[in-house]
């Protein structure tokens, strides 16, 4: 896979079966006729085999290929067969159309691999359009949702599913949460689609369970988590969803997911993330914006500002994972009744609770006459 691609960097993301050493070739021909070489990280038990290297100095609005192999850390003569991608950093040039495409929600609700539907189709779809890049918006997993073999369908035909352990059961353990990220790369449509477009990728509830704000305990009518504290199941899924994507990391905060692409002149894309500083779940009419009522938080909030004030670009894309004005109750069985888990409360008067900090954002936005596209 490749991802957070800028004018002149982008980062190039594999995995192995052993401990082992990454190496990327990369050239801006196909048939790498001349090519630069990058020797990566050790890929080990502690990253579930996965690497990355960013990939610095590349030419602006360039397609560049790719090869990437690993080299076996016990026989240092053994080299993986070597896999090839493809990815197009950011254009500069305002003359040239940008072109992407976005998603989300992946093997939900017991939807897993079915071969005789063709798999993942939708990823072969998007492929066809042949885009810049492709904004995954968040639930990439469904760690809160097992994998059946078969599930009945209403004509009574069979759904049938690619089956794995590590899917037979919600995630709890680090384990179990790499094993649902690795699940959907079983998919031929989703391998291809990933070697051939980067990746910018964002999170949503099911990386961790359903619905699920920081500090939750995991109610006793939850039956089947033994491990109750979200901040725990929170902490082994972002670790997980860091090794199994090409997140840039940023050292000043390694664990931030929220982060702003530039496209030239065009357009930039700001990535939100609406889990990590949110306040609980509640009725969510609280009459003041305080931290029970945030959904952003005030920092992350503070740099959306930022960036739209000093964005020149002629489109503003904001990706959020969830719904301005749809109203989502929390329906989960441990939380009460009248509780809501997006930004809606589901009452007609002023806005109150979480509608609050969309009140401000859409405000400052209307203020500094911003023109914009949410989706």
């Amino acid at each position: 896979m490749s991802g957070d691609v800028t004018a002149t960097s982008g980062i190039v993301w594999s995995r192995a079966d052993r401990p082992s050493r990454m190496i990327v070739e990369y050239s801006t021909s196909e048939n790498f006729r001349t090519f630069q070489r990058r020797i990566g990280p050790s890929v080990l038990e502690s990253t579930d085999f996965t690497g990355r290297i960013d990939l610095a100095n590349l030419p602006p609005g360039a397609d560049l290929f790719y090869r990437v192999r690993f080299a076996d850390l016990v026989d240092g003569k053994a080299l993986s067969e070597p896999v090839t991608g493809r990815m197009r950093t950011a254009l500069i040039d305002a003359n040239k159309p940008i072109t992407f495409v976005f998603s989300g929600d992946e093997a939900g609700q017991g939807w897993g691999i079915n071969e005789r539907f063709g798999g993942y189709r939708i990823y072969e779809a998007m492929r066809r359009e042949q885009p810049d890049f492709f904004i995954h918006s968040g639930d990439q997993i469904y760690a809160d949702s097992v994998i059946e073999r078969e599930v009945k369908l209403p004509d009574g035909t069979m759904w049938t599913n690619i089956v794995t352990e590590g899917k037979s059961h919600v995630a709890q353990t680090l384990d179990d949460y790499r094993a649902a990220f690795a699940y959907n790369q079983l998919d031929i449509n989703k391998r291809r689609f990933a070697a051939e477009v980067p990746f910018l990728v964002q999170w949503d509830d099911h990386e961790v369970r359903n619905n699920w704000y920081p500090g939750q305990q995991i109610g006793a009518a939850e039956k089947r988590y033994q491990t109750r504290a979200i901040n725990l199941l929170e902490a082994r899924a972002k670790q997980a969803m860091f090794e199994y994507n090409p997140f840039r990391i940023n050292q000043l905060d390694p664990e931030q997911i929220y982060r702003a692409f530039k496209f030239g002149p065009l357009l930039d894309v700001f990535m939100l993330d609406e889990r990590s500083y949110r306040g609980p779940n509640s009725p969510n009419k609280q009459t003041k914006l305080d931290a029970t009522s945030a959904f952003l938080g005030s920092q992350q909030t503070e740099w959306l500002k930022a960036l739209l004030k000093a964005s020149r670009a002629t489109w503003k894309v904001i990706a959020s994972d969830m719904p301005i004005s749809l109203v989502v109750p929390d329906a989960n069985p441990d939380v009460p009744k009248g509780t809501f888990e997006a930004w809606a409360n589901a009452d007609n008067g002023s806005p109150l609770g979480r509608e609050l900090e969309i009140k401000e954002i859409l405000g400052f936005i209307k203020r500094e006459d911003i023109k914009m596209s949410c989706g």
